[in-house]
């Protein structure tokens, strides 16, 4: 079975379904909140907000693309770490209920990275996050455990650890002579431009707020990257030029979409795939994701997905 190994964070989600009106006294409110589609960190939430009634699942972009890689067909492994507060909210068992391997977690004594997740009447999202336990990814533990990255058929990073870790092992795996593909997801977007100067990073997947707030640093990237946009045509563009048309859906929540196309694409990858069959899998299954709420609970099977056909513009 192809191997996948994501490392990144883990977050109690804190889910809440508002009108857009609400949403626009957020964002008058609090200049931390984050725009349509962002994911934002900050340092607290409001007492006025965060004793509002939210639903508790389990998320974080790291372990959502480890479940969606698990659902994709992969021996998924999730390295990170929770906090102590972890069994309150049932993390790793529901991680390993969904397929991922988890038996390299490591608890913290702080409370368990917390995401804030706001999603409007048209399913779609803004996210603000809490480091909590993500935070003390650091490396030596990623040393610990360097073995099993370098080993893996596909590594996939976000942004919601911290950088230097990721530096550190990026920095290792640039002069491996066999290594992983690196599949980045550079969110949240503020400070990870280091990374996409590091030569071991091979696809860097974008969606197009995040696109527009790094084209700078893009355009000088040299590896593959993959552009998502929406309900429109996704992008592939680097040392392969592709594009594929997401079939159509009716979306409830897009929460997490992002993260399905991330995972997915990783399980296709490690699965021997090109990146353009790999891009047209991953498409489908983040559409399919939006017709269901939450994030982890709508990633869909693997049959369920190539049950369907994206469309291939010129084809």
């Amino acid at each position: 079975m192809s191997n996948v190994v994501t490392l990144g964070s883990v977050n109690v989600d804190r889910a809440t379904y508002c009108s857009r009106g609400e949403i626009r006294t957020l964002e008058s409110a609090y200049d931390w909140f984050p725009a349509l589609g962002e994911t934002v960190r900050t340092e607290r939430i409001p007492a006025a907000i965060a004793d509002d009634e939210f639903r508790n699942r389990i998320g974080g972009k790291g372990s959502n693309q480890a479940v969606a890689a698990a659902s994709g067909g992969a021996e998924s492994t999730f390295l990170g770490t929770v906090g102590k507060d972890e069994r309150t909210y049932e993390v790793l068992s529901t991680l390993e209920d969904r397929g991922v391997v988890v038996d390299s977690v490591a608890v913290a004594e702080c409370e368990t990275g917390k995401a804030y997740i706001f999603v409007d009447d048209d399913g779609e999202s803004w996210i603000a996050i809490l480091g909590g336990a993500n935070e003390a990814v650091g490396a030596r533990y990623v040393e610990r455990h360097y073995d099993r990255i370098r080993n893996a058929d596909t590594c996939l990073l976000q942004n919601e650890i911290p950088l230097s870790t990721m530096q550190s092992l990026l920095g290792k795996l640039a002069g491996e002579a066999v290594r992983p593909t690196v599949v980045l997801n550079p969110v949240p977007t503020d400070g990870v431009e280091p990374l996409l100067t590091e030569p071991a990073v091979d696809i860097v997947v974008v969606n197009e707020a995040e696109y527009d707030a790094l084209e700078g640093e893009l355009e000088a990237f040299e590896g593959t990257i993959v552009r998502t946009r929406g309900g429109d045509n996704v992008i592939v563009s680097g040392e392969t030029s592709h594009r594929v048309t997401p079939p159509s859906v009716d979306p409830v929540d897009t929460t997490g979409a992002g993260d399905v196309f991330c995972g997915y694409l990783g399980a296709q990858l490690a699965d021997g795939r090109s990146i353009e069959t790999a891009t047209d899998i991953a498409t489908v299954a983040a559409s399919v994701a939006t017709e269901t709420e939450g994030a982890q609970e709508s990633i869909p099977a693997l049959e369920e997905v190539t049950d369907l056909e994206p469309v291939v513009p010129g084809q």
